[in-house]
């Protein structure tokens, strides 16, 4: 291990046992909010001291099994003890290194997933229904909910756009990566010749904010319109102006949401939307002044990045950002994403921690 990552490791020592003083003295809990930032820091830290000093304790059984090998006697127990603790210490060294990576702030939240139909008409529409049924069917097998907040349907039955909402606990740390272009290729049933066409759609994951006042959004800046919503609900939607549209006026940006029997909720979700949109063209912002090894094989997450392929005819799947494909289309398109998920979030903490050597 580098002596910089064990300077590293022995300062969150220091730090647990400072934190463990603090939150234990008589006058921790007269400020609840600095009571809880400190609890929660110890909660972060308490998991990579705990596999540090399994470290040291392996290191510390390696030592006494390279003793018993200088004992004829006791070699062959010396030697099988230290392969057994060579392994088991590369093994942590590795665990460690993941567990000093720099956390995503936003990988405990909630999340607005929008899908878009791009070229291909009709026909990427149906495909953009075939991807809200995806990622629909994933959050299933993962035990989240998902609330839709908009939805322009096509004359077919897909999206020309729909926004849904993704509630559960590490839904944006497994679909962050998902924003970009979407390309599918296959015979669409508008086609009358049998001839495979290629549509796109793209595809914007957006971390919620936390509230709105984190990312300023002014009163006098939006422009609010109410309007008659459309689509199934019986006497209620020819009667009620429940339907709110959202003008953020400095940037352009446009939410509606017509989700809700209630203009109130309607707001509320639409101002929920526009902040998460908001917050995450500050982030992309943010990306963007830094060094461009920072942003990882993983790309950007532009929108107009095209990241992934769905071929039809060959039942196969390919992630163009990191050379994945995978023959099992059927099951991706059913909700079984965690294999494609799996390899992404590997590849970009492989990339971080070679970063992370770098700089030590």
């Amino acid at each position: 291990m580098k002596p910089s990552i064990r300077a590293r490791l022995a300062h969150l020592v220091d730090r647990l046992a400072e934190l463990d003083r603090e939150l234990g003295s008589e006058t921790a809990a007269r400020d609840m909010n600095r009571y809880r930032e400190l609890s929660r820091e110890r909660a972060e830290i308490e998991p990579v001291v705990t596999l540090y000093r399994d470290f040291c304790q392996t290191e510390a059984d390696c030592a006494t099994a390279r003793e018993l090998c200088d004992d004829p006697e006791m070699r062959e127990l010396g030697e099988a003890e230290l392969a057994r603790g060579e392994i088991q210490c590369a093994a942590l060294e590795e665990a460690l290194q993941r567990a000093l990576l720099p956390r995503d702030p936003n990988d405990g939240k909630n999340l607005f997933l929008e899908i878009r139909a791009g070229t291909g008409g009709e026909e990427a529409a149906l495909f953009a229904a075939d991807l809200l049924r995806m990622y629909t069917r994933y959050a299933e097998r993962q035990r989240w909910k998902v609330e839709i907040v908009s939805a322009s349907e096509s004359d077919l039955g897909g999206y020309r756009e729909v926004i849904v909402r993704v509630l559960g606990a590490g839904g944006w740390s497994r679909l962050k990566f998902e924003s970009g272009g979407h390309r599918v290729q296959r015979i669409p049933v508008t086609e009358t010749q049998g001839r495979i066409h290629t549509s796109a759609c793209t595809v914007a994951v957006l971390a919620e904010a936390d509230e709105l006042i984190d990312i300023a959004i002014n009163p006098a800046e939006l422009r609010i319109d109410t309007f008659r919503a459309s689509g199934a609900g019986g006497q209620h939607i020819n009667k009620t102006d429940s339907a709110v549209r959202i003008t953020h006026l400095p940037t352009g940006m446009v939410v509606e949401c017509q989700a809700e029997r209630s203009q109130h909720s309607n707001k509320a979700r639409a101002l929920a939307v526009l902040a998460a949109r908001l917050n995450e063209t500050r982030r992309r912002a943010q990306q963007a002044s830094e060094d461009a090894a920072r942003r990882g094989l993983i790309g950007s997450g532009d929108r107009s990045e095209r990241i992934r392929t769905y071929n039809f005819p060959q039942g196969r799947l390919t992630d163009h950002r990191i050379n994945l494909t995978l023959y099992r289309l059927d099951a991706v398109m059913d909700g079984d994403l965690d294999e494609i998920i799996d390899a992404l979030t590997l590849e970009h903490q492989t990339e971080q921690l070679t970063m992370l050597a770098e700089e030590m």
